[in-house]
């Protein structure tokens, strides 16, 4: 992948979406609900929480959570979703004028502040639900990216849904052996060296 492929003619990106502003009452209701989760999951096995004690810790009713949520795996879906929508659009809603496809320097940082949910979605079976919603949204955000930088406009579309695929496996991939091997860099470090394999990749390697 070191020829640099053709220029290819193309609209410009489409904005990204928002998502309607959520009311503040559900809102709490929800964040209410995702923070009991968190909590139970680290006393007990995901398996052993049930829908009750959500409602006991939350302070919430049952019906108010069926209005919201299936049972506990929608809610921790959803939570997941959340999460996982917001970080990988990062750098295009906040129109980065860097070069980076990817915000790995502020996903690394909130993993490693969150070690011990890490340690608690592993031991729940949970992390495999992680690692696969995040693929399917870090490939979509850094496609976006992709067709927002001038340079990475020269690569065909198609082309780039595939690079977006690949780049966000390693990024998930590096992420998962960063915290295997007890975070031996600094998640900056860690953003810049996965950047700059990126880059070469593309073809840009002074980038």
């Amino acid at each position: 992948m070191s020829r640099k492929p053709p220029v290819a003619r193309e609209k410009p990106p489409a904005k990204i979406a928002r998502k309607p502003k959520m009311d503040r009452r559900v809102r709490r209701t929800r964040d209410a609900l995702g923070d009991a989760l968190v909590a139970l999951m680290h006393e007990k096995p995901f398996t052993d929480i049930t829908v009750q004690h959500l409602l006991d810790r939350a302070g919430v009713g049952r019906s108010t959570f069926y209005t919201h949520f299936q049972d506990k795996d929608d809610l921790f879906l959803s939570d997941v979703e959340d999460f996982l929508e917001g970080m990988a659009f990062l750098l295009s809603r906040q129109r980065e004028v860097s070069n980076r496809v990817a915000p790995v320097r502020e996903m690394f940082a909130h993993v490693a502040e969150w070690h011990e949910v890490s340690r608690v979605l592993v031991a729940s079976g949970k992390i495999r639900d992680f690692v696969e919603l995040g693929q399917g949204y870090f490939a979509r955000g850094i496609e976006q990216r992709l067709a927002e930088l001038p340079k990475a406009r020269t690569i065909e579309p198609a082309q780039r849904t595939v690079m977006a695929q690949m780049f966000a496996g390693a990024m998930l991939s590096l992420m998962t052996w960063w915290m295997n091997h007890g975070r031996p860099a600094s998640p900056k470090e860690m953003d810049e060296l996965y950047h700059q394999m990126v880059w070469a990749g593309v073809g840009y390697p002074d980038i």
